[in-house]
């Protein structure tokens, strides 16, 4: 039985040690705008709230990629599975920002807005993947790959457990976005340093 040292290494590429931050102060971000523009109606902070949801979803695609990276070798095949489910909700969601830009941009007025989602659901499969039960599937990949990484116990987690702290309040009312975005931040920002995973017990 020998103990072996394994680096947790800093992101190669500017990108990903960005998304890392970048990421989770969009999402906030776009709970911030929400909270202080008026709601439902078309409207510069609808605009630009929407694009930074849009903007701060895509950016966890290296995140999520860069986290499937640190799982060890006994936890690939889930982490993979973790990373298909989260790319799965990520989509979704992203479709949902696209949705809600046009419509913002398309439409003159509220009964506008409601009219362009209501022809957006009306088409087959639509409301249950982009509205339904697929986006979570986002937040739950981040949280399985973060619990699945080779980091030491108590860091994966503090990481999974913000990262899912984080989801229920969001989950709980969109009001909470912005405590949720900075929950994420927490458990993600200091990925973007790396750093040195405790040793871990292997045989020979």
């Amino acid at each position: 039985m020998t103990n072996t040292t394994y680096a947790t290494p800093t992101p190669t590429f500017s990108l990903t040690r960005t998304a890392f931050v970048a990421g989770p102060v969009a999402l906030g971000a776009y709970g911030v705008i929400r909270l202080l523009s008026e709601r439902g109606t078309p409207s510069a902070g609808w605009t630009a709230g929407h694009l930074a949801m849009l903007v701060g979803v895509l950016l966890f695609v290296p995140v999520m990629l860069h986290l499937r990276g640190l799982a060890p070798e006994g936890r690939r095949v889930p982490a993979v599975v973790a990373l298909a489910v989260g790319l799965v909700g990520l989509f979704a969601t992203a479709v949902q920002a696209v949705v809600d830009l046009a419509a913002g941009l398309l439409a003159d007025d509220r009964a506008g807005m409601v009219e362009i989602f209501q022809r957006v659901k009306e088409v087959p499969g639509v409301e249950p993947v982009v509205y339904g039960v697929v986006p979570p599937l986002f937040f739950l990949g981040v949280i399985g790959l973060a619990a699945l990484t080779a980091l030491p116990v108590r860091t994966r987690a503090f990481m999974a457990g913000a990262l899912a702290l984080g989801t229920v309040l969001m989950a709980l009312d969109l009001n909470f976005l912005a405590l949720g975005g900075l929950c994420f931040l927490l458990a993600l920002a200091p990925l973007a340093r790396g750093g040195r995973v405790a040793p871990l017990p292997r045989t020979n």
